[in-house]
């Protein structure tokens, strides 16, 4: 009775060998092609012990068998769980690129909101924005100390497309009013030149040659000869159609 007991112990436990060899390759094919992974061997040797405490050799055979597939599972949520890490990681990045861009742009659009409303608060005042070019005697170049000025208010105008600029040319009464007229006109159009050089369009330029017709200075009064001898600069507001011009 005991040998026949032995022979099917022996019988039983060579059937669960040829069973776990059945299931062994084909975990190891599995790896091969990269569908095995640590966990599921893991399961499968767990399950082969828990199996072969629970039901001997047959159990074992089930017991591995069911333990890989457990373990396969596992390691492919694992990888899933790997997958949606990496996602969230990334959308979190992307979600904050996009941040910094908004705030990039609203700080952009503050800006462009500041310089709007400062060109807007220059364009009220436009008829207070004036400039006076003083001359020597007998003569129409521009003084060097004039020229910052000119070129800054030639760049504000030329940012200030509903604005054009008044230039009017004077002289001290001194000689004729032909030739007083003509120099008038010179030392207008040369501050013209000026402004022109900072951006200001020519159709945008009013020029006037007064003269000495306006002069108020007493005869032989050379103090207030030095204030007749200029060119005044006004800032206004455009009117509808064309900038008349004098030369």
């Amino acid at each position: 009775m005991s040998t026949l007991t032995s022979r099917l112990r022996a019988g039983v436990l060579g059937m669960a060998l040829a069973g776990g060899v059945t299931v062994w390759p084909a975990h190891a094919c599995a790896d091969e092609r990269g569908e095995g992974s640590k966990q599921s061997d893991i399961g499968a040797v767990t399950g082969l012990a828990v199996g072969a405490a629970a039901g001997g050799p047959f159990g074992a055979v089930l017991g591995a068998a069911a333990g890989a597939l457990l373990g396969d599972r596992y390691h492919r949520q694992a990888q899933t769980s790997a997958a949606l890490a990496a996602d969230l990681h990334h959308s979190e990045a992307e979600r904050s690129r996009l941040s910094q861009s908004v705030a990039q742009l609203d700080g952009s659009l503050t800006q462009a909101q500041a310089r709007g409303a400062q060109l807007d608060q220059t364009l009220q005042q436009a008829d207070e924005l004036a400039l006076d070019v003083s001359f020597r005697t007998n003569d129409d170049s521009i003084d060097a100390r004039a020229m910052p000025p000119l070129l800054k208010l030639g760049a504000l105008v030329a940012a200030m497309p509903q604005a054009r600029v008044r230039i009017a040319g004077y002289a001290d009464p001194r000689g004729s009013e032909a030739y007083n007229s003509e120099l008038s006109l010179r030392r207008a159009q040369g501050v013209a030149a000026v402004l022109m050089t900072a951006g200001v369009a020519r159709e945008r330029l009013l020029i006037e040659a007064h003269g000495k017709a306006e002069s108020t200075s007493a005869d032989g009064d050379f103090d207030s000869y030095a204030f007749d001898r200029r060119v005044t600069v006004r800032l206004e507001l455009a009117a509808s159609g064309q900038v008349a011009s004098s030369d």
